[in-house]
């Protein structure tokens, strides 16, 4: 019997496959995220972790936990609260949850938040419940048509490629950017290759879709953003430090960016003040694979993880794949 570590409850009923096991399931009390010290009051001793991205584990917090730890199984798509290196050199498997399910919902969230943007959705819905509305007015929170306008996106993954597919029903021009073309992309999605110079000073809408990496941490810097067009609007539902927020503050103050939609945060979940102020920013509380589907998805990949693991067999979604053969049994 192995004893497992929820850092934090879930939605749905997947870790309800989890306790109905001989396995011994320990959930946090807690609905927030743990101290470091209270992750490792309850994780000591475990063979397994569900992990969250506010967990942050690297090799000090594994050996604390003890040589019996065979998986972090991280309730995320991304992983960067994990030394990666550290878990696979002391023999500790490290999962992550991607799906379609996932890609779809942050695609949609990505979309919501350009749209908002474009018409002032949440301004007008602000002022109008603040009683403000006395009746129709021609020139009140004026917005941009989103149709037949260039849209950017940085990084055309699976999220990025699914943003590119819905902006045929926009009639948009879509550029994008990753480390090469994709010529299969460019003939199914009608999208078009860009540098960033390029991509910067022609797009109206910007759209991040890049993991977090020492390469893309403040790509969007002031050198960046003053290479863009004047007016534009910045999206990111990606990693906060992709942004450099102290930059993107100041372009919103001069006029420079027409308007920002955050889902993510540099200091997460600390926010530059100022920003939380300004009127054309719209700002979401990481919730962009917030659906039902996505986190019942994510849900069942994560506990999956682990019982494959236990049970000797090796998981979907191995981040850390040299790992498998040198792996603590």
């Amino acid at each position: 019997m192995a004893k497992i570590f929820v850092s934090r409850k879930i939605p749905g009923n997947a870790l309800d496959k989890l306790t109905s096991t001989k396995h011994e399931v320990v959930i946090s009390e807690f609905d927030r995220p743990m101290t470091p010290e209270e992750f490792l009051e309850r994780a000591c001793g475990v063979d397994a972790i569900l992990s969250f991205l506010t967990d942050q584990i690297d090799g000090e917090v594994i050996d604390a936990i003890g040589p019996q730890l065979k998986i972090v199984s991280n309730y995320a798509v991304g992983f960067n609260n994990i030394k990666i290196e550290d878990a696979t050199t002391k023999g500790v498997v490290v999962t992550n949850t991607p799906s379609d399910a996932v890609n779809e919902a942050v695609a949609e969230h990505a979309w919501a938040l350009m749209l908002a943007l474009a018409r002032r959705v949440v301004e007008a819905d602000e002022s109008t419940k603040r009683g403000s509305y006395k009746g129709w007015e021609p020139a009140i929170f004026l917005g941009v048509n989103m149709a037949g306008k260039t849209l950017g996106i940085i990084g055309l993954g699976r999220i990025g490629s699914m943003v590119a597919r819905r902006a045929s029903g926009w009639d948009m021009r879509v550029l994008y950017n990753k480390r090469s073309p994709d010529e299969k992309a460019e003939k199914e999605l009608g999208v078009e290759f860009a540098d960033l110079d390029k991509l910067f000073a022609e797009s109206d809408f910007v759209t991040l879709h890049v993991p977090l990496t020492d390469e893309t941490r403040h790509m969007i810097n002031r050198d960046a953003i003053y290479k863009m067009k004047k007016g534009v609007f910045i999206v990111n539902t990606a990693r906060g430090p992709v942004i450099c927020e102290q930059d993107l503050v100041d372009a919103l103050r001069d006029g420079h960016i027409a308007g920002a939609a955050m889902d993510v945060f540099e200091n997460e979940p600390n926010i530059n003040p100022e920003i939380i102020t300004m009127e054309n920013v719209i700002l979401t509380p990481h919730i962009a694979s917030a659906t039902w589907e996505a986190r019942n998805k994510m849900g069942e990949q994560a506990v999956s993880s682990i019982l494959n693991v236990l049970k000797g067999t090796k998981p979907e979604n191995l981040t850390n794949k040299e790992v498998w053969e040198k792996r603590r049994k």
